[in-house]
């Protein structure tokens, strides 16, 4: 089965379990709502990759961390695009979660596929317990305070940023989840897939922040201009668009060499250098294809 067709049918069957029984509809047509369409599922992909390049023994605990990682993610942009955040109109070229379901509904929303990531994690343990719960620990580390996306958007609030801690927890974070719960998954130490994830979380927040200045909505599936809006700490707004860029390259030009000598090595660079020329802007536009989150 493609990578693809593996996190869609991990997601649904999550959605799924969570909308049984006797769930308030709303609610429960809300989780479909927040993760559908799914954008790129970057996350999940590399969480696949790295499990695959690992040797994927058991692909049902993998497919259902890599769910949790994507149910995770999309409870944060239900969560960012609330008023008291961003205040967002439009996720992924729809309305957000709390106009088309309501405020409170949203909040709702965000914090059952929190617990539904967790959940799924401890129901794929399977014959794999220990996995399962260092699984859950790196979701949960990568989730909070201090180094998780928590930290990440409480950043948002402090008057003097550093930019680096600021993009690896609010950002980074989850990529950094992504290859160390591919490897976890996969019965590999965690530890040496640190970098790798951390180098393409902070090149994915670099690459958002240019997008962010130089796209507009039609093109983002979102709105644009978000960063100078708010005031938030930015790539472009510290170095310049020039400079951002060259940061990029920088960044990205680290990643591959960081991969952990594994049996999947040379895949794992390929999708390396794809994501790079995916994620890398090469000029302003109006209304050229969707870059989505």
């Amino acid at each position: 089965m493609k990578l693809d067709a593996r996190i869609e049918a991990a997601i649904g069957s999550a959605i799924s379990s969570a909308q049984g029984g006797s769930a308030p509809p709303r609610l429960a047509q809300a989780l479909h709502y927040a993760v559908t369409p799914g954008g790129a599922r970057i996350r999940p992909t590399i969480l696949l990759s790295v499990a695959l390049a690992c040797g994927d023994d058991r692909p049902g605990l993998s497919n259902a961390a890599a769910a949790a990682l994507e149910l995770m993610h999309c409870a944060s942009l239900v969560h960012d695009d609330l008023p008291c955040f961003d205040d967002a109109p439009v996720r992924r070229g729809k309305p957000t979660v709390h106009l088309a379901y309501s405020e409170p509904l949203a909040v709702l929303t965000g914090d059952s596929l929190i617990i539904q990531a967790f959940d799924i994690l401890t129901r794929a343990a399977g014959d794999q317990p220990a996995r399962a719960l260092e699984l859950v620990g790196i979701l949960s580390r990568r989730s909070g305070m201090p180094y998780g996306i928590c930290a990440g958007q409480g950043w948002e609030s402090e008057t003097k940023v550093d930019l680096s801690a600021y993009h690896q927890a609010k950002t980074g974070a989850l990529f950094i989840a992504a290859t160390q719960m591919g490897a976890v998954a996969a019965g590999q130490e965690a530890e040496p897939w640190f970098e790798l994830g951390a180098r393409i979380g902070e090149a994915f927040q670099v690459a958002d922040d240019l997008r962010d200045a130089l796209y507009d909505e039609a093109t983002l599936g979102k709105p644009a201009g978000q960063d100078a809006a708010h005031a938030r700490p930015s790539a472009v707004a510290e170095l310049g668009v020039q400079g951002a860029i060259r940061r990029l390259s920088d960044i990205l030009g680290g990643a591959i060499s960081s991969i952990p000598s594994c049996k999947g090595e040379a895949m794992l660079a390929d999708l390396v250098r794809r994501t790079a020329e995916r994620m890398t802007p090469v000029a302003p536009v109006s209304s050229a294809t969707k870059v989505r989150a």
